[in-house]
């Protein structure tokens, strides 16, 4: 008998297509697993399948305990604690409290080993800023709520790469201007132990990007390559990390590149998610390094143009759920202490 502790899952964005994704989600693994159970509304979730016609019965649990006798039959929910009337596509101010509520409550249960980990649907990071929401995103919530002391990373995975970007939710302009020698390093090295502690790889292979074209061509097509990218490699390489790089942006997506590295240590946000989302926008999971909790995340947003349409699909937050469940197993047979 599987005695692992189940997922948890946040409610996300109530207007966006968590709620319907969660449904799908459970209908394609209720006989498998993971195990999974979501902090919610029930009552929102049941009209919501009552609304998209799914044959996808909810169940309120009193603990997370309950949630694995629970999911052969029903999605086991554990109640938020306030009625979500939301519409889907339609934006609620009202909302964002809830939301962030779900986020804590998650956050919490995990710690307490509650849970294996954490899956969070996506948030509307707008909504969130007018009700006065500090963070610029989840990664940077959930390291304030479970840092373990070093800064959140975020990375994108899907089997056929990973990347992880130095500078995430900010401008362009201020992500160049702001790029750092320290920032890399200390990335990339949260990447490597987390690619040896949660994949597995015990010599992990890191290619770090340029940011200019042709990754600056010597410095004339920009000399950031020089001043900021190459000092840390060195850096890096004096510690013992297999790091290649700086390479030139636009061949190290390639076939044959990607089959040269573990992780792809990118310099802003785009230049890491576009190639990862052209590869496999329905595979690909959003995982934060540098927690003391384990957390995933399907790698698209809210979707609020399709929400209550049924035409979201679930792949990406099936994903993510089953690479929580394979890191949370992981962690969990690992000697204490392990990096």
């Amino acid at each position: 008998m599987d005695t692992s502790p189940p997922l948890v899952l946040t409610m996300g964005e109530p207007a966006g297509v968590g709620g319907e994704i969660a449904l799908a989600a459970w209908a394609q693994l209720r006989a498998s697993g993971p195990v999974f159970f979501l902090v919610d509304d029930p009552e929102r979730l049941r009209d919501l399948a009552a609304r998209l016609g799914l044959d996808a019965p909810v169940q309120a649990i009193a603990s997370p305990a309950e949630a694995a006798a629970v999911f052969a039959r029903a999605l086991p929910v554990l109640p938020l604690g306030v009625r979500v009337a939301s519409r889907p596509s339609h934006l609620d101010g009202a909302h964002a409290s809830a939301v962030v509520r779900a986020i804590e409550m998650a956050v919490a249960i995990a710690q307490s080993g509650a849970a294996g980990a954490v899956v969070t649907n996506p948030i509307q990071k707008s909504t969130l800023y007018d009700a006065g929401f500090a963070y610029p995103g989840h990664t940077e919530f959930l390291g304030a709520l479970a840092g373990g002391g070093r800064p959140p990373v975020m990375m994108l995975a899907c089997p056929e790469l990973r990347v992880v970007p130095v500078t995430v939710h900010q401008a362009l302009r201020s992500a160049i201007a702001g790029l750092t020698t320290d920032a890399i390093v200390v990335q990339t090295e949260i990447t490597a132990d987390a690619l040896r502690r949660d994949f597995g790889i015990a010599r992990p292979r890191l290619a770090v990007a340029g940011l200019n074209p042709h990754a600056g061509e010597g410095g004339a097509m920009g000399d950031e390559e020089i001043r900021v990218i190459q000092p840390a490699l060195y850096a890096l390489r004096a510690r013992g990390l297999d790091v290649t790089g700086p390479w030139p942006p636009d061949t190290l997506f390639t076939p044959r590149a990607r089959a040269r590295y573990d992780a792809a240590i990118c310099m802003y946000h785009d230049q890491a998610l576009i190639p990862l989302k052209a590869l496999d926008i329905d595979g690909g999971v959003n995982v934060t390094l540098g927690l003391d909790i384990v957390r995933t995340s399907p790698d698209h947003g809210t979707a609020l143009d399709i929400a209550g349409t049924g035409q979201a699909h679930p792949g990406s937050l099936i994903a993510a759920l089953r690479m929580a469940d394979a890191i949370a197993r992981r962690r969990a047979v690992l000697p204490s202490g392990t990096a």
